[in-house]
């Protein structure tokens, strides 16, 4: 950097954090524009089948009640185009169909929430009802798998010395962050408004855009904060396009907040997985072949897919991989990407299964992962940029303690207590997309620096702040950062972990140059004291231009400025994205350990402590960071332990829609927890050299809690959630 960095690596404190802990800090549902009125869904209660009347009667009744909107009289919406995920997107009424229980049906807009609640328990609905398929287990998957191939894996399976024939189930998880959907809409004349949740401003745009057939720039989406999402706010649901809907029929403001229990019909969720693994390799521990055949679910109208087999590709060293990925269609919602997706899930089967190896061959576990350590990506033949997980592994285990597992399983007590030790490595994919952030530093010096990026709740706006003020040359408190507005630079979506990487070379960028705007107006001015310096020998530090040198030889912003008569100076960053064709393969890694304890009697498992040990590449803030890592040893512990839809398979109703019937863990369940990252920089990946954290944080934690409950009591659980029940 031929900056000083005084911000960056700096674990300095959120910028937002008094607006988010005393409450004023605006989310979507806060918004209040002048007339609002409230908008109700009433979701179907049939989970297949076709709508055969509707009786609002006595929802129109109630004072206050302004229109009930359902297919038998809503607007026929334009075509719209194929988008993403492949398939036919939930419309707003345009249909009698009804793809799953809880689809909307239709809406009720009235002056206030309590009357438009009312109203919508009146609506009657009568459907002709078929039997659902929501069973993964029951149904017949698509006739048309994705495949991929090296070597010969079954050959190789037949003649490998060791033989592994392994099957996991995973549970469907659903997201659950503390901010439910919600979108506020509102229209003058052709131009629309939406203040919504939403992970991906530009997304939303391009979405409704689509929906009712006009041009981008007659939306403008707002989402400064967003309360969470885990992945749920990355697509725009069905929701956002009833609102606009009522929006409009009603000439009125309408907001629209799905209760709790309908955001688990209503925003996706990860999906449900059988993987079947088998893995052969030698006596000495290498592995020789492994053959993947997964089974996931998605709806019928649309076909979801996540990178679930791609670290059975290449986190270990294999000559010879089979992998069939089928689609299961079945009468839900469609699904979507969840904190870690794909990765979360395929590595807690690769990862289990080669503790099983380890215990089939005798061999520490960490052991037969070194054997097996890959010189490049054998699934592209591209070498790694970089790759440190050998470095995670030696921490991890000298912090974690490692040399005091006792590898004969069941062997260690705590009174009633089993104690058990488990580890697993992780990987996932460094992301990065095109990405735009404007600059200007005004005359009094301090800068204004604006994407329309998102927060979910990594403290964008603070690491952000910190790659700017330390390209200028200022101090936080002279950088503001301002985000989640479409009508700001365009960013791309805030998941899969590539925000940093993307937003923060492009604000990298644009500071570079207005830094060196600001340096060229000075050597050129004959009235600054670096009049004909070599531009390159110039820094910034604290506002003020000097020579790198010659440190009392300069001047500040503001003296250039105002000696200029410029009241501002502006530039805009820019950040391509990935190249089309890569000359690296580009991962984050991680180690995670874990002791549990598993009541001998009960079968109650509790995490005591975990370590998560990190190769991210350069890590902007470390308080950040490890909130980040907390965080997701948390959710890991929730879908290792705790986390299972539960759907009455009769109606396709999903029977614990709350937060009291469906487990994510609390401050009870909240173990000790350690984060450590692996020093190091990937300027091969991005030009600010970070590799991305908010994903791989969670990727290994569940397998390292259920090797860990393995080595505890014995018995080898391979089904997500790990309940009491499976171990008594």
């Amino acid at each position: 950097m031929s900056q000083p960095q005084a911000a960056v690596g700096a674990p300095a404190p959120r910028v937002d954090a008094r607006l988010r802990v005393t409450g004023r800090t605006k989310y979507a549902g806060d918004n209040n524009p002048h007339g609002v009125v409230h908008a109700v869904v009433v979701d179907s209660t049939v989970g297949r089948g076709r709508i055969t009347g509707i009786d609002s009667r006595a929802a129109e009744g109630q004072t206050g009640v302004l229109k009930v909107i359902s297919h038998l009289n809503a607007p026929k919406l334009p075509p719209r185009a194929p988008g993403f995920p492949p398939g036919e997107a939930l419309r707003p009424f345009q249909d009698e169909r009804v793809r799953f229980f809880g689809q909307p049906v239709a809406v009720v807009v009235a002056t206030t929430l309590e009357v438009a609640q009312h109203a919508a328990s009146l609506v009657e609905v009568s459907y002709d009802a078929q039997p659902p398929s929501t069973d993964i287990g029951a149904a017949d998957p698509a006739g048309d798998p994705e495949t991929y191939a090296r070597g010969d894996a079954d050959e190789a399976l037949k003649a490998a010395d060791v033989k592994l024939d392994l099957t996991y189930r995973m549970a469907r998880n659903h997201h659950n962050p503390m901010e439910p959907a919600g979108t506020v809409a509102g229209w003058e004349g052709d131009q629309l408004t939406l203040w919504e949740k939403t992970q991906w401003v530009g997304g939303t745009v391009t979405t409704m855009a689509g929906e009712f057939g006009m041009p981008p720039d007659k939306i403008r989406v707002i989402s400064p904060a967003v309360g969470g999402g885990f992945g749920s706010a990355g697509r725009t649901w069905v929701h956002t396009a009833i609102a606009a809907l009522a929006a409009r029929e009603v000439k009125r403001p309408v907001k629209l907040v799905l209760t709790r229990r309908q955001t688990y019909f209503g925003v996706g969720y990860r999906p449900a997985y059988e993987y079947e693994l088998r893995l052969g390799g030698n006596r000495r521990g290498c592995l020789t072949a492994s053959a993947h055949d997964v089974r996931a679910e998605t709806s019928r109208y649309e076909r979801h897919r996540e990178g679930v087999l791609d670290p059975g590709r290449m986190l270990y060293s294999t000559p010879n991989v089979r992998q069939v990925y089928r689609h299961v269609p079945l009468d839900v919602n469609t699904p979507w990407f969840m904190r870690g997706p794909g990765y979360s899930s395929g590595t807690y089967c690769v990862e289990s299964a080669m503790d099983e190896l380890a215990h089939e061959l005798d061999l520490d576990p960490i052991e037969l992962r070194l054997r097996n350590e890959p010189a490049g990506d054998e699934s592209t033949g591209l070498p790694f940029s970089t790759r440190r997980l050998r470095d995670c592994y030696r921490v991890g285990a000298s912090e974690f303690g490692w040399h005091r597992r006792n590898p004969r399983p069941r062997s260690t007590r705590d009174g009633d207590w089993h104690i058990g030790m488990g580890m697993a490595a992780g990987v996932y994919d460094t992301a990065r997309s095109e990405a735009h952030a404007s600059v200007r530093l005004d005359a009094d010096g301090t800068a204004l620096v604006q994407s329309s990026t998102s927060d979910m709740g990594p403290g964008t706006a603070t690491s952000m702040t910190q790659v700017a003020a330390d390209a200028l040359g200022l101090t936080m408190r002279q950088v503001a950062f301002r985000l989640g507005d479409s009508t700001m630079p365009p960013a791309p979506g805030h998941n899969g972990s590539r925000t940093m990487a993307s937003v923060g070379s492009a604000v990298q960028d644009g500071c570079d140059k207005l830094r060196k705007q600001a340096i060229s107006l000075a050597v050129k001015d004959e009235g600054s004291p670096l009049y004909g310096v070599d531009p390159t020998d110039v820094v910034v530090r604290g506002g003020r231009l000097h020579m790198k040198d010659e440190p009392t030889r300069g001047e500040t912003y503001q003296r250039l400025l105002t000696r200029n008569d410029r009241t501002h100076l502006e530039a805009l960053g820019a950040y391509a994205g990935a190249p089309e064709r890569e000359r690296f393969s580009f991962y984050a890694y991680a180690a995670t350990f874990a002791e549990v304890a598993v009541d001998a009697r009960l079968g109650l498992v509790r995490v005591r402590r975990m370590v998560g040990v990190y190769d991210a590449a350069r890590i902007i803030n470390p308080r950040l960071a490890d909130s980040q890592a907390i965080g997701a040893m948390t959710g890991g512990i929730g879908q290792a332990l705790l986390e299972h839809t539960v759907t009455d398979h009769r109606d396709g109703r999903i029977v614990n829609a709350n937060l009291a019937d469906y487990l994510v863990p609390t401050h009870a369940d909240m173990p000790d927890m350690k984060a450590i990252y692996i020093e190091g920089e990937d300027f091969e990946a991005d030009p600010i050299g970070v590799k991305g954290l908010g994903e791989i944080v969670i990727v290994g934690v569940a397998p390292a809690i259920a090797n860990a409950v393995f080595n505890a009591t014995g018995r080898r659980i391979r089904e997500l959630p790990i309940t009491a029940e499976a171990l008594l």
